[in-house]
């Protein structure tokens, strides 16, 4: 079977895309794994719509990746924070390769607004293709190969 004979039905891409592939989703995330958990902060600091950050809010949490908690300050009614979950911090390396790509190709590389640094060591944090027999791989040696769940576009 070859790429084109693929029903893409199952595609992982496809999927993921469907998920988090519009702009407000990964802002958003990109808010909440920076340390911004209440909707008045994420609201303010991104300039989105209350109706836009709302929905997004909804299907996030519907979606598994964010988790509402409940918290209530002296006097006030009581308000949610959004927290991320397992499946949201595996996550992370989606958005460190769009800041990569970003710092790399759209910004200037000396000087990126953003610096990810590993907690345990104040080390440099970076995304990086590496096969399974320990060698990193340059993108231009990377191949699509159809896996065990490949299917045949029906006839």
């Amino acid at each position: 079977m070859e790429w084109r004979e693929l029903d893409l039905g199952n595609c992982s891409v496809a999927a993921t895309l469907g998920l988090v592939g519009d702009r407000w989703t990964l802002l958003i995330l990109r808010e909440v794994f920076a340390g911004l958990h209440r909707f008045d902060e994420i609201a303010g600091h991104l300039g989105v719509s209350r109706r836009a950050l709302t929905e997004r809010l909804k299907q996030l949490v519907e979606a598994g990746l964010l988790e509402r908690r409940s918290y209530q300050e002296a006097g006030q009614r009581s308000h949610h924070e959004y927290h991320l979950t397992p499946s949201a911090h595996d996550l992370q390396w989606v958005l460190t390769a769009l800041l990569q790509y970003g710092d790399t190709h759209l910004g200037d590389p000396a000087n990126p607004p953003v610096v990810l640094r590993h907690s345990g060591c104040d080390g440099d944090v970076h995304v990086e293709l590496r096969c399974s027999c320990g060698h990193d791989v340059p993108a231009s040696e990377v191949e699509p190969a159809l896996g065990p769940g490949a299917v045949r576009i029906p006839s």
